[in-house]
């Protein structure tokens, strides 16, 4: 790919509009609960200042459907942006994203300040990549630098729609190490190469599943996805969660892995329960739910059999929790992933969303290669899909 990378632009004087991924978490109180995303982006925005560019960035945070939602302002996390950044630097949060009162705060910028436009999702603009909202962000700019991962795989007026009315282009430090790690799973890896993939829906991996069987040794599910593969083999799942539209795609699937010799590894045990709220499971074989009771977490013996087959590992590629982590009793299996890959000596790539969490929460995100920022763009780069972010940059 053709990409220019923002320390191959001349940037000094210029000023510099980057799009960013500042779609934090915020609690009740509108304090960032979760700044991964911020310091992530904050080598690339320091390089731009410390050249001699005149930042502005531009973000969304949440849904906020092209209206005005109060609780969804970026001046909680211009902020949180600010303490980070350190420095003299002021972070100067419009009250728009467009229009005057936005260009007014740009020209009036002092040297060394850096603009944080309002929501681009207050407009209805931004998720329509309408030409004139577009023509209005880059009127403020002589130059652009995406560094959005997390955003790259949607065609919106600050990721594709700017990029040709702006000369200067190119992507930030950021975009870059998620492209040269995600790149690397597509191409000549070390091998065992193992995918590890969790979540609820096999209809959401399909794709995913697709592309990495003809590329990987060995397949690993686990979450509620598993319990769909394990009915299309015959298995008794009780009241789990099973996708049964989704029943002839798992055949097509585990076919799929026969033919290529590569061993797909399904749970042999489950830790079940009567409820998600329940405060504690009991431990099954995975194929022999009873009535009544769902799968909610991989078992002691799967979670074994996992971590040996990751010890073997040299590539890793992990998405998708192994239960339904997010309650307690049930966090186990994903928690035990999460140091099995940590304590692999393979490159380990981590796919963004809650795996990105759990391995946050398991303590062990220091000891795993690349940790993606972008979930969903994560899952369209690895299942081969053209990123209409990343494109708008290829020249």
């Amino acid at each position: 790919m053709a990409i220019k990378w923002v320390d191959q632009l001349a940037l000094e004087g210029k000023r510099v509009l980057c799009r960013v991924d500042f779609n934090v978490p915020l609690d009740d109180e509108q304090n960032v609960t979760d700044d991964t995303r911020i310091r992530a982006a904050l080598p690339t925005l320091r390089h731009i200042l410390e050249t001699g560019g005149r930042l502005i960035c531009c973000s969304h945070v949440g849904r906020p459907k092209g209206k005005i939602v109060p609780s969804l302002r970026m001046e909680p996390v211009g902020a949180k942006f600010a303490e980070l950044l350190g420095g003299d630097h002021r972070v100067l949060v419009t009250d728009e994203p467009v229009g005057d009162g936005a260009r007014r705060v740009v020209q009036e910028a002092r040297e060394g300040d850096v603009v944080l436009l309002e929501n681009l999702r207050f407009n209805p603009g931004e998720k329509k990549n309408d030409p004139a909202f577009a023509k209005e962000l880059a009127s403020m700019a002589e130059a652009y630098v995406n560094d959005a991962f997390g955003t790259a795989h949607r065609a919106h007026a600050s990721t594709a729609g700017v990029v040709p009315l702006l000369s200067i282009r190119g992507a930030g430090f950021l975009m870059r190490k998620e492209v040269e790690f995600l790149g690397k799973l597509l191409g000549d890896v070390d091998r065992p190469y193992v995918a590890l993939l969790g979540g609820a829906k096999v209809s959401d991996k399909v794709k995913v599943l697709d592309n990495l069987i003809p590329r990987v040794n060995q397949l690993i599910i686990g979450g509620a996805m598993a319990n769909t593969f394990i009915k299309a083999q015959g298995g008794e799942l009780g009241a789990s969660r099973v996708e049964e539209d989704s029943l002839d795609a798992a055949r097509r699937i585990i076919d799929s892995a026969r033919k290529r010799d590569v061993e797909l590894v399904l749970p042999v045990d489950a830790l079940v329960a009567d409820s998600l709220d329940a405060p504690k499971g009991e431990v099954v074989p995975a194929d022999r739910v009873p009535a009544g009771k769902m799968a909610l977490d991989i078992g002691p013996e799967t979670r074994a059999l996992y971590a040996e087959k990751l010890k073997a590992a040299r590539t890793i590629f992990w998405n998708g929790p192994m239960g339904v982590f997010e309650n307690e009793p049930f966090a186990g299996g994903t928690l035990d992933a999460a140091r099995a890959v940590a304590e692999s000596s393979a490159v380990s790539v981590v796919g963004g969303g809650d795996s990105a969490s759990a391995v946050k929460k398991s303590g062990y995100a220091d000891r795993i290669s690349h940790i993606s920022t972008g979930g969903g763009a994560s899952l369209e780069f690895v299942q081969g899909e053209t990123l209409p972010g990343i494109a708008a940059l290829e020249e």
